[in-house]
């Protein structure tokens, strides 16, 4: 087995849908779909339930997936015990966070003016892996939304995203330069359940509760790709960017506003260890993302 496959293995079985570990890892999702099955032949089982409604880890797959993490946390371990060889200088490891849109641009551009000597490799990976990569070591820091408890980190806030309703543009509410929160009272809302993203999730159902309702939960968000679509061709229903990443979508029959009473934003933060003194490398980076936040 390769530990491509593994990788892919790893991010299906974390978000139980193949075309948002595509999403995650990058790429197209048949390639997911090909190498998970390829994976599947050389094992011998099924790895994963395959519906036309969802996907869920056999009794095999299950106990395969911490076997398949401790291998990707080795591998992932053994490349950073040689990266100064790699390199003539020192090397941030940075973890990123989705829908970082153009700030992580900026972000990048602004640290290579003040660093540019540093290159920075970008790891993807759910949230808690990567606070956890962050206290071993194997991550220098990492981008993180929300207030979250964390023993063992700092948090330095970055900056404040706003957070925009995205909605049919033949939908009333559209032709509207800042849309009233208790305006989408009567409209599904498609979100992120908890479980993938609760400090967004808790920001809108609170916003929804400040303007006297209870969000009407529709069909959950799963790719930009995918929900954008919906929200074009289905039935009326709205969801939630931040602006930095509704700047690069623009997306022809999608419209996005900023919302008022309340008008939400989530904070973001850069996840540095408590217990170990700082690079100078990653003090550049904090220090170029607040010059552009």
């Amino acid at each position: 087995m390769e530990l491509r496959q593994l990788r892919y293995f790893v991010a299906v079985a974390e978000e139980l849908h193949f075309g948002r570990a595509a999403e995650r890892l990058h790429i197209v999702q048949p390639a997911v779909s090909q190498q998970v099955r390829r994976l599947e032949r050389e094992l011998g089982v099924p790895l994963f339930e395959r519906t036309t409604r969802a996907v869920s880890l056999t009794e095999a797959g299950g106990r395969f997936l911490p076997h398949a993490r401790a291998v990707l946390a080795a591998a992932d371990r053994a490349a950073d015990s040689v990266a100064e060889f790699r390199s003539a200088g020192p090397l941030v490891r940075l973890g990123t966070s989705e829908g970082l849109g153009d700030r992580l641009d900026v972000l990048l551009t602004e640290f290579t003016r003040r660093a540019p000597e540093v290159p920075v490799e970008l790891v993807h990976a759910p949230t808690a892996q990567r606070l956890q990569r962050v206290r071993d070591g194997s991550l220098d820091a990492t981008i993180v939304r929300g207030d979250r408890p964390a023993p063992g980190l700092d948090f330095s806030l970055l900056w404040t995203d706003e957070v925009l309703v995205a909605l049919p543009a033949t939908h009333p509410l559209a032709e509207s330069a800042v849309v009233p929160f208790a305006s989408l009272a009567s409209l599904p809302a498609r979100l992120s359940p908890p479980e993938r993203n609760r400090p967004l999730y808790e920001l809108v159902v609170s916003c929804c509760r400040e303007a006297g309702f209870e969000p009407l939960l529709g069909k959950e968000f799963t790719t930009a790709q995918d929900t954008l679509g919906t929200l074009r061709f289905g039935r009326p229903h709205w969801t939630v960017f931040y602006r930095a990443h509704a700047n690069l979508l623009p997306v022809p029959g999608v419209v996005f506003r900023p919302l008022r009473d309340p008008a939400p934003a989530m904070p973001t933060y850069l996840a540095t260890p408590s217990d170990r003194r700082l690079a100078p490398a990653v003090v550049a980076l904090i220090e170029a993302a607040r010059a552009t936040g």
